[in-house]
């Protein structure tokens, strides 16, 4: 499927551009590019890619993380933020956007395309299931066919690994799951160190589902363990 799979590279440096088309058209991948970030999002909702690699500096105009804000506006495909940032607090900041990953230059690039493909496969294994099991926890109710949630019959629009985390926590409801199994279910094993990554996708998850991020009734923390999403009678 990934040989077959559609990727826009976003990135105002012709030389980066040129670098990463060369690495993704030489293992099977189908690449679009654009220069401009704000052309992009257009492109996107033209398009259609199934992936895209998206720079976070440009200068004068929009950053990489608006343009990811602007994407999430319309549309859950997989983003994975590219730049020469390295600080905790900047990834959590394009985690806070909607980034799916994040790569710091200068990177490897069979590390790249190893990280794209893993993206991909866990986009696809997100697909709808024949046994939905949906579930409803007070306000919130989980669709699992349709990849569907809704607060109070409002539709809440998540990232697809949004999602998977929130539907791994619901799968285990009114039980602690720690970090390393979340990360391991959701990530992969490769990721079972990356914490960060865990702490983002719930301060955005809770942003999006509790009706007051900063005091949460539905995903409790239980520092240095983990989380779980807890039903109302449950908390």
């Amino acid at each position: 499927m990934t040989a077959q799979a559609k990727i826009l590279i976003v990135d105002d440096e012709p030389k980066m551009v040129r670098l990463l088309c060369n690495v993704f058209t030489a293992t099977g991948f189908k690449v679009l590019t654009s220069l401009n970030p704000e052309a992009a999002v257009g492109q996107v909702a033209l398009e259609q890619p199934d992936l895209i690699i998206l720079d976070v500096v440009f200068p004068g105009t929009l950053d990489g993380c608006e343009v990811c804000r602007k994407i999430r506006e319309f549309s859950s495909v997989p983003i994975i933020l590219l730049t020469a940032r390295v600080r905790d607090a900047d990834k959590l900041s394009g985690f806070d956007a909607g980034a799916d990953d994040y790569v710091t230059k200068p990177f490897n690039s069979k590390e790249l395309v190893a990280r794209v493909r893993a993206l991909l496969k866990r986009a696809q294994a997100a697909q709808p299931t024949a046994d939905p099991g949906d579930l409803q926890l007070g306000r919130l109710r989980i669709e699992q066919a349709s990849r569907r949630v809704t607060i109070d019959g409002v539709v809440v629009h998540l990232t697809p690994i949004e999602f998977n985390l929130l539907s791994k926590l619901a799968q285990h409801h009114d039980q602690v799951m720690t970090h390393e199994q979340l990360l391991t279910a959701v990530w992969g094993q490769e990721y079972v160190q990356d914490t960060e990554y865990l702490r983002a996708f719930i301060y955005n998850l809770r942003r999006k589902i509790e009706s007051d991020p900063a005091h949460p009734e539905l995903i409790m923390r239980y520092p240095g363990i983990g989380y779980s999403l807890v039903s109302p009678k449950a908390a």
